[in-house]
């Protein structure tokens, strides 16, 4: 049971965020460079009458990576096939998607990274040669086919691209890195998506969810869902500062966007593991949270506004992060 509400739930997100994606590159908004970049490699490839060349798009998540990926493809005007690297598990599931593939289509693989090695081998004929190199056969009676396929353009997305083989990563013809956002662009992004789904938000109340949004649209999308809910119950569907600052403290999301799990996480560095260092396994454990989770999720904001430092020797605690929590720190940490 608790499984099939997770998956409702997670389809009800996908749905929310298909609803509000733009479909053209200059609705896009932020990740200016990349963008522009991409633009460029798009108008070549329509020029030469070729499939763009395969795209590696990397950063943490929520950051329009996918988004992104569906823009190129409507873009080149072509059909996009969506895939997931840990739902690869045999080289037939790949080989199934890789020869379903008509001209020009995109295929864009999320999680790249966690694709199996022996799995990644089969793309490299696929990306370099556009043909497809099978071995059929049961041990001692074996032989090798191989398939041509169409010119096609693979999108991968990673959260970590220094995960990806070396031989993979070097078959791409674009990288591009996304990086957080700043406030202004999440404004834009808050006030783009109160238009789509017809809720106003006044500019103050925009301005204090993009500040709480942790550089992430997905965040700030997410988050400007859920207060609308409060706006809509306690309020008159207007959503002003007042039911921000009431609707983000019942969600426990403080005035830097940090949630519970970024206090658990923090609190358990300082106060069970003495300010650090402490290996990440260990912070896993003591928080009950995955290791990916932490890594992947919390990790990189922490960082980026200074509250943590990763070392050799593994994670310590800043003082800024001592001083966010109210905690006196210990100066010969520092």
């Amino acid at each position: 049971m608790d499984e099939r509400i997770t998956s409702v739930t997670q389809n009800n997100e996908v749905a929310f965020e298909y609803s509000i994606r733009p479909s053209k590159i200059d609705e896009y908004i932020g990740q200016t460079e990349v963008k522009e970049n991409i633009k460029v490699f798009i108008e070549a490839a329509k020029m030469r009458e070729e499939s763009l060349d395969h795209v590696l798009l990397y950063g943490p998540p929520g950051l329009g990576k996918t988004t992104l990926a569906h823009i190129i493809a409507n873009e080149m005007e072509n059909n996009i096939k969506t895939a997931s690297g840990p739902t690869i598990e045999k080289s037939g599931d790949l080989a199934a998607i890789l020869s379903s593939l008509e001209p020009g289509d995109v295929l864009f693989i999320d999680e790249i990274h966690r694709m199996p090695r022996y799995i990644e081998e089969i793309l490299y004929p696929a990306m370099e040669d556009f043909s497809l190199d099978l071995i059929v056969g049961a041990e001692g009676n074996s032989r090798n086919i191989k398939i041509d396929l169409p010119p096609f353009t693979l999108i991968g997305a990673t959260t970590r691209a220094g995960d990806l083989s070396s031989p993979l990563r070097d078959r791409f013809g674009i990288v591009s890195k996304l990086n957080y956002y700043n406030i202004d662009e999440l404004f834009q992004i808050i006030k783009r998506t109160s238009k789509v789904l017809e809720i106003n938000i006044e500019d103050d109340a925009t301005l204090e969810l993009a500040k709480r949004s942790r550089g992430t649209p997905r965040i700030a999308n997410r988050l400007f869902k859920r207060v609308s809910d409060f706006a809509l119950v306690m309020g008159n569907g207007n959503i002003d500062q007042k039911i921000i600052n009431m609707a983000l403290k019942r969600l426990k999301v403080d005035n830097l966007g940090l949630d519970g799990t970024d206090y658990e996480l923090l609190n358990a560095i300082i106060s069970k593991f003495n300010g650090g260092p402490v290996g990440i396994d260990a912070i896993a454990s003591s928080i009950g949270e995955e290791v990916t989770t932490i890594e992947d999720v919390y990790e990189p904001y922490l960082l980026q506004i200074g509250f943590m430092k990763r070392t050799n020797r593994g994670r310590i605690a800043t003082e800024k992060a001592y001083e966010h929590l109210k905690i006196e720190s210990n100066d010969k940490l520092f």
